[in-house]
Formats: structure tokens, sequence, C-alpha cells
């Protein structure tokens, strides 16, 4: 007897399930990020303000962190592509901090923020701003096979990590004497990189989403994003829903 009842209550559970998830499906759609316009309209998105709480708590999300090369082609919702974001390299603390900037969610030599994240959606790239928290378009097309071929291709979300050697300020009020030399830069700016990474991976396996670092197309990412001299393309990121395994 205890048995069928155990069985009859997870039916009813996936019964649940499935009638809640038809049921959100639509408002999750509305969410979705609104399409692209005609080639000359390159507008910012503003994101919605981030969650902050919810997901997996980190102990979890580190026991469930991994890569997944399997990525759907399913766009994230809005919001998703929001908390996204924030939890890479958001603004977490408003207040002035060292150098005069803002904090993040990630570190940085001498809070130098010089890594920004180039966003390849669908028909878009676009500039992440922390602040004010947006979107800001830089090319029209889709240039997400510059972050690799399959899954990268046509997922909905890679990240382009890209420093820019112009933030590491030398001279007065700079605590770090050797930040001028650029084998230094370079081991702060790939290990910055991989704090940012990380926290991608980490929010991944928090809301169930699947993520993969990888290298990409540095010489064309160059060109199509039109990016300055002292800026330097080092890896990009995939981010989506993981691909139903047949």
């Amino acid at each position: 007897m205890a048995d069928a009842n155990r069985a009859k209550e997870e039916r009813m559970k996936r019964r649940t399930f499935v009638k809640h998830t038809v049921a959100v499906l639509p408002a999750m759609a509305a969410l979705s990020i609104p399409p692209a316009g005609p080639a000359g309209d390159m507008q910012p998105i503003d994101l919605p303000k981030p969650e902050t709480e919810g997901g997996q708590r980190l102990l979890a999300a580190l026991q469930g962190r991994k890569t997944t090369r399997s990525i759907g082609p399913e766009n994230l919702p809005l919001q998703t592509l929001s908390n996204l974001l924030w939890a890479a390299f958001g603004v977490n603390r408003a207040g002035a901090g060292l150098m005069g900037k803002p904090g993040r969610t990630a570190p940085s030599a001498s809070n130098s923020q010089e890594i920004d994240l180039y966003v390849a959606l669908p028909r878009r790239v676009y500039l992440y701003e922390g602040v004010p928290h947006r979107l800001v378009p830089v090319a029209a097309g889709d240039f997400r096979a510059l972050a690799g071929r399959g899954a990268a291709a046509r997922a909905p979300v890679n990240i382009f990590y890209v420093v820019d050697l112009s933030r590491y300020m030398v001279g007065p009020g700079q605590p770090d004497r050797s930040i001028g030399d650029p084998e230094v830069q370079k081991s702060y700016y790939f290990t910055d990189t991989g704090f940012i990474a990380q926290n991608v991976y980490l929010f991944a396996a928090a809301q169930g989403l699947a993520a993969w670092f990888h290298n990409c197309d540095k010489v064309r990412t160059v060109r199509e994003f039109k990016l300055r001299p002292e800026q330097r393309v080092l890896f990009a990121q995939t981010v989506g829903f993981a691909a139903a395994v047949s």
C-alpha cells in the first residue's frame, strides 16, 4: 500500500510540473531577448534589474560546475541574460572602490576592470556595460561563429572576453608600480578573465544552464567588432540550455 501511495504521489508531482511548465512558457517567451529590427536599428538593450537571490547554494553550484559542449539554440529569457551578465562582471557595490571605480562581482588588478564582455546574440553583437547595466550594440549581424563551430555557432549567447590595455593606469595614486610592465599585464588580464569565466560557470550550474569556455577566432573578431589597437581578444564562453540527448 505504501509503495502504491508513493507512486501516486510521484504521478501527481509530474502532472503538476507539466501543468506549471505549460503555464509559464508564454511568460518566458514574452521575456525573451527582443528581436532585432532593420540593420541600421542599433538601439541599446536596457537589461532588467538583476535578481540577486535564488538558484542553488554555492556549494551545490560548485558540485555541479562543469563544461557542457552540447548546447541548444533556444533563446534565454531576457531576465536570465540580465542575471548572467551581472553575475559575470556586474556592479555589486555602488560605492567607489579602489581607483574611484565601483565594485564588481569579479576582482581585477588595482580595480582596473580591464576586461570587457562582448556579447554575441543571434542578430547583434553588444558590449555589456556594468553601469548602467545594459547592452550597447557594436555590430549588426550574426557573429556567433567567431566563437567556434558546432554548438557555439548556434547557441543563444557567446561572450567574448576582450582586454583593454588602456585601463591599466600608471602614475600617481597607482599602488602597483609594476602594472605598466606588459608581462605583468598579461598575467593580470588572463587571471581576471578566469575570475569572470568561473562566475559564469557557477551561475550556469546554479540555474541549470550549460556553459563552455574555449578559444575563438581572434583575428576576425578584432575586425568585425571594430576593436581599437589597445584591445585584444582573449577567449569566448558559450552559454545556453543543454541540448536534448537523442
